[in-house]
């Protein structure tokens, strides 16, 4: 059978281009943890939020 081939205008192209450029631009500015690495507060699921108990 046929491949069904989809049509991509430039316009979505130059904004999927542009998203990664951003998201690029904020990883290197706001690095994320490396695999393996939580965040402090998590790991013991005390992440300061409040308790239901009195």
């Amino acid at each position: 059978m046929g491949e069904v081939i989809r049509f991509i205008s430039k316009a979505e192209l130059k904004r999927a281009r542009l998203i990664r450029e951003a998201r690029a631009n904020y990883e290197r500015i706001f690095p994320s943890s490396g695999p393996g690495r939580e965040e402090p507060g998590l790991a013991d699921g005390n992440g300061g939020q409040a308790s239901s108990e009195p």
